[in-house]
């Protein structure tokens, strides 16, 4: 991963603030559930990571987690607007207000305590948790690292996804490594793949602006404007290198 990560052609789209947007105009609620389950998957854990960092017990972090989502749906995120930033901000923020000031009424929330839950299974979330490394990171910066590495992973599955619908996983496999500084030797590469050096050079040059077009897209969908993907791109590239 490097800082120069150059601007790729795909379309812009808001989808994040979008989806938070329909659910504070009503409409359909099954709907807005489950766009709000959406959500939840891509950000539960950087946010239960932050609780847990913040010196809750791993089933009172769940419980928070889970009420904070549940709250969302509750009040619609009616305190979310686009023009103040970027959704991760805006998330977090959230989640530090939410702590500081609804601790009680999260402890009616428990487990479905007079509340739908949204329907997610966080019980992997402290196995995961427990891997963390040892070093006392503030949760600010956990967060951080949490969030860049569920992004780079939805990236690489959605990176995944367009080489399989061209039939070509194979190919994928063999030059993921080229993205993360894992990979085996250029020569050993062109063989397993068939191709002369050259070629493979080329695949994986292709290869990583095809990531970085992903990325951006994934990025594009939290900020308000495309002149905020660049900004998220550097915090990105800065998080990743003090990791």
């Amino acid at each position: 991963m490097n800082d120069s990560i150059a601007p790729g052609a795909r379309v812009f789209h808001t989808t994040r603030w979008s989806l938070v947007l329909a659910a504070q105009q009503g409409g359909d609620d099954s709907k807005m559930r489950r766009a709000m389950s959406a959500l939840c998957r891509d950000y539960w854990y950087p946010l239960y990571a932050f609780v847990r960092r913040r010196g809750h017990a791993p089933h009172d972090a769940q419980d928070l987690t889970q009420a904070f989502f549940a709250s969302l749906l509750e009040t619609r995120a009616t305190a979310a607007d686009p023009a103040r930033g970027k959704f991760r901000s805006y998330l977090l923020g959230a989640l530090k207000n939410f702590l500081a000031n609804d601790w009680h009424r999260a402890q009616t929330l428990k487990r479905g305590g007079g509340q739908k839950m949204v329907e997610w299974d966080a019980l992997d979330a402290e196995a995961r948790y427990a891997i963390e490394p040892a070093e006392q990171s503030d949760a600010e910066t956990l967060f951080d690292k949490r969030w860049a590495m569920e992004l780079l992973a939805r990236a690489m599955e959605k990176l995944r996804s367009e080489f399989a619908a061209r039939k070509d996983v194979e190919t994928f496999e063999a030059l993921k490594g080229t993205l993360s500084g894992a990979e085996t030797s250029r020569e050993a590469l062109a063989r397993k793949l068939g191709m002369t050096e050259g070629a493979l050079k080329v695949a994986i040059h292709r290869l990583r602006q095809q990531y970085r077009e992903v990325l951006r897209a994934e990025i594009a969908e939290t900020v308000d404007s495309p002149s905020d993907v660049e900004d998220e791109m550097r915090h990105l590239v800065a998080v990743l290198r003090a990791a």
